[in-house]
């Protein structure tokens, strides 16, 4: 299991869609993915999930990922978060 704590910046000034995307791109990979703030704990690919975790600009989030590409997933779900 890997872990990373992210800060959320302009998510929604960059994608179209970016509750749909965020989804796409945790999908994207076999690893387990949950976002954690404030203890909440969501699946990173629950569209449900994500849009009650409304990830906005500011908000500080723990990325956790387990599995086989868990290291990948962290990167892509940073680098969507941060917007990079």
């Amino acid at each position: 299991m890997s872990k990373k704590e992210v800060t959320v910046s302009n998510v929604s000034k960059k994608h179209d869609n970016p509750i749909a995307e965020l989804v796409q791109v945790a999908c994207q990979f076999d690893s387990n993915i949950i976002l954690e703030s404030e203890n909440r704990k969501i699946n990173a690919k629950s569209i449900m999930g994500i849009m009650a975790f409304n990830p906005s600009e500011g908000m500080t989030v723990n990325v956790v990922a387990d599995g086989t590409d868990e290291e990948a997933a962290l990167l892509a779900m940073e680098k969507f978060l941060v917007c990079d």
